[in-house]
């Protein structure tokens, strides 16, 4: 099983979530501005970004990116995670619709942390890692 972690982060937040989500995976975990591969080349992608704006995915590296990726998601296994610091996750719930309108499944519950993420949603996306791995 091959697994990616792709990832954006501002502030390092939705960073230690990635690390933890690719730790439990056993898979690499790239910054999307880092990412040069090919998602058809994974059976399973794990993707973080956090709430921008009024709730939305950033839009200079990560939408453009996601936008991108969407149109190969059919029939891949997708988990997401993220961390956000207002709001109540409407970012998330938009962000799984358009990954199961594209045709993937979703791995399992998105993990999502307020600011900064404590040991429990550490703990979270590393299980989120561990399920997404023997998928």
């Amino acid at each position: 099983m091959k697994t990616a972690v792709i990832y954006w982060s501002g502030t390092g937040n939705t960073e230690s979530m990635a690390k933890a989500v690719a730790e439990g995976a056993g898979a690499e975990c790239f910054a999307v501005s880092e990412f040069s591969g090919n998602v058809e080349d994974y059976d399973a992608i794990a993707l973080g970004c956090p709430a921008m704006g009024a709730e939305e995915l950033e839009e200079g590296e990560f939408e453009p990116f996601f936008a991108e990726l969407e149109v190969n998601l059919s029939g891949k296994n997708v988990a997401l995670f993220g961390s956000y610091g207002w709001g109540d996750g409407e970012w998330m719930r938009e962000w799984e619709k358009r990954v199961t309108d594209a045709g993937a499944k979703l791995a399992n519950e998105s993990v999502i942390a307020n600011d900064s993420p404590d040991e429990d949603a550490v703990t979270a996306c590393n299980g989120l890692g561990k399920i997404v791995a023997t998928l």
